[in-house]
């Protein structure tokens, strides 16, 4: 199993951090003294960032400084051509001293800005940050303030670790901000069985995240399998890296109901073919232009996408459930690869939250219903064991028809412990572990009449993971919730036991939300019964403060978090709608601000 060189498989070349070095304008002594400083700090930052940060695809983060320090207008518009010439999409402006604020300051009202100013006594570059985020907030140009909790000396070209932290916490979400911008979500099909969340709304996209909506009939897949527009060659392989690796499960229908071996073995050639029509209609493939194909070889620069499926497609066709698994997992049969976005049930609201995750982590997302509240009382009488430890309040049954990424078995590891891994830092170990720990099974005929495969795994227990999702209030517009915790073991036949009272054939994650003393998070129940919708996306780690610090920058209210106070970290403009309650400070900024591309 060989792992695939990191690139840029999207159209438009990767956003960088353009740094932005600010000084005291006045020459004759104070500029000149300053010079060395601003600039090494600049350096150091850059050269930092760049250390500690990848895209999701894999590819280096780039960092752009300007030529020279910022000292007045002319060289700030200077620094700004430059930085539309690089293609900077994320700017960050330090410095240890006084400056003119409204002078250096970024005006670029598109691209996420921060400002680290230094604490030392020396000089006052802490005054320089709340002149100038005074500045930005002034102006409507939210900005968000750097400020590290200890004084250091002027010599002193460390970066503290909580200076470290919001530096990188501002440049994750301001990378995949900028990433999101310019690309699609392609929307293969319309709307599934109802689900508010595949009423794809185009203003969403192209208002909050600079995209734009691709729609296509389902029928195209029809066309393309009929017509033969894929790759045979790559059919041929993968097809036979699937009868070679995965296992068959069980069939749970009645016997009268059961497809024939014929029958299953035309459901593996089409959800194989449907696997790499997807995946050509998001982001190309040159193969078709060799096969005579020119206009299908292009793609639709889709970042992320979403497959209606139910009723339409699968009363009479194999489910997308293998499609779906198979890409958004982080390899497959051309070897260990960045994973695609793509959502069950074309639900474009959980999508994004994928992608959200995704270009944060560059770790396969987890696409899941959020299915029963089981309490402590119903598993002990149902299954006669009382659960414990992280359990000991109840469990989320996180549950999905078939297609959660085969990352989610947690089979891979870190130290030691289950894990779901940035793509790069996967093993053929961990994809051998990942694929022995997944078994295929033939769909529910009453859910699918039109046959196919459904995912079968149970998530390894201990990992942290966060849950998060993207609803859509008419009057309010988007907001989102989320959720820290940990997937918990169950005993295995207690497991069975309630997994069966669902369906054993699907991908189970019991999860237990870290719980507070008071409000929504109080105990689990409280979080299924305030959570907004039916489905949930989840994501490797507690990257709850990431979220929210993304969610800030795009506008959108969290109503619904368990993140320490202390690690929440929004624009300083946020402070002047209330300091005493924060969630509502944040509707009322983001409510304020409004969408940026709108």
């Amino acid at each position: 199993m060989k792992k695939t060189q990191p690139k840029n498989r999207l159209i438009g070349d990767m956003p960088k951090i353009g740094i932005r070095p600010a000084i005291d304008g006045r020459l004759q002594g104070v500029r000149e003294s300053l010079e060395d400083q601003t600039m090494n700090m600049a350096k150091n930052v850059a050269a930092f960032l760049s250390e500690n940060l990848r895209h999701a695809n894999g590819l280096p983060v780039e960092c752009v400084i300007a030529d020279s320090c910022i000292g007045g207008v002319a060289e700030s518009a200077q620094t700004a051509a430059k930085f539309a010439r690089e293609g900077v999409g994320v700017s960050l402006t330090v410095t240890p001293a006084w400056c003119y604020g409204s002078e250096t300051m970024d005006m670029d009202p598109l691209i996420p800005k921060a400002v680290w100013g230094f604490n030392g006594t020396e000089r006052p570059g802490a005054v320089y940050l709340a002149a100038v985020l005074a500045a930005h907030s002034q102006k409507g140009l939210p900005a968000f303030g750097i400020y590290g909790k200890e004084v250091q000396d002027s010599d002193d070209t460390s970066i503290p670790e909580d200076v470290q932290e919001k530096l990188l916490r501002f440049a994750r979400a301001g990378l995949a901000i900028a990433t999101m911008r310019g690309k699609s979500y392609l929307s293969m099909g319309g709307v599934s069985m109802g689900i508010g969340g595949s009423i794809v709304n185009y203003e969403l996209f192209e208002e909050y995240f600079g995209m734009r909506v691709e729609a296509i009939d389902m029928s195209e897949f029809i066309r393309r399998i009929n017509e033969e527009i894929y790759d045979p060659v790559e059919f041929e392989k993968a097809l036979k890296w699937v009868k070679d690796n995965f296992k068959e499960g069980q069939d749970v229908n009645p016997a009268e109901l059961q497809r024939s071996r014929e029958d299953k073995d035309k459901d593996w050639e089409i959800s194989v073919k449907m696997a790499l029509i997807a995946r050509d209609l998001m982001v190309g493939n040159p193969r078709l232009d060799e096969l005579g194909f020119g206009e299908e070889a292009m793609g639709r620069n889709a970042i992320a996408a979403g497959f209606q499926g139910q009723r339409q497609w699968t009363d009479f066709m194999p489910n997308g459930d293998f499609m779906e698994a198979m890409l958004s997992t982080s390899f497959d049969w051309n070897g260990i690869r960045q994973a695609y976005i793509v959502a069950t049930e074309n639900d474009a609201l959980n999508g994004i939250c994928m992608l959200f995750g995704h270009l944060m982590t560059g770790s396969a997302q987890i696409f899941s219903d959020v299915r029963t509240y089981w309490s402590a009382d119903s598993i002990e009488r149902v299954t006669g064991y009382r659960p414990e430890s992280l359990a000991k309040d109840g469990v989320l049954h996180l549950i999905n028809s078939g297609p959660s990424a085969l990352d989610g078995t947690g089979e891979q590891e870190i130290d030691g412990k289950p894990a779901i891994k940035p793509w790069w830092d996967i093993t053929p170990q961990d994809v051998e572990n990942c694929i022995e720990n997944v078994e295929w099974c033939t769909s529910a005929v009453e859910y699918f009449r039109g046959g196919g495969w459904s995912t079968d795994f149970l998530s390894r227990g201990e990992m942290p993971i966060t849950m998060s999702r993207l609803n859509l209030v008419k009057g309010l517009g988007p907001v989102l919730q989320l959720a820290e915790g940990y997937i918990v073991n169950l005993p295995e036949e207690v497991h069975d036991k309630l997994d069966s009272r669902t369906n054993p054939t699907w991908p189970t994650t019991w999860f237990a939300p870290r719980t507070t003393e008071t409000g929504v998070f109080r105990d689990p129940y409280s979080v299924m019964n305030a959570w907004g919708a039916n489905h949930g996306a989840f994501s490797y780690g507690h990257i709850g403060a990431d979220l929210i610090t993304l969610a800030s920058m795009l506008r959108i209210p969290v109503y619904m978090h368990n993140v320490p106070e202390e690690k929440i970290f929004r624009p300083s403009t946020w402070n002047a709608f209330g300091t005493a309650n924060l969630e509502s400070a944040d509707f009322r900024a983001c409510e304020t601000f409004g969408p940026i591309y709108k």
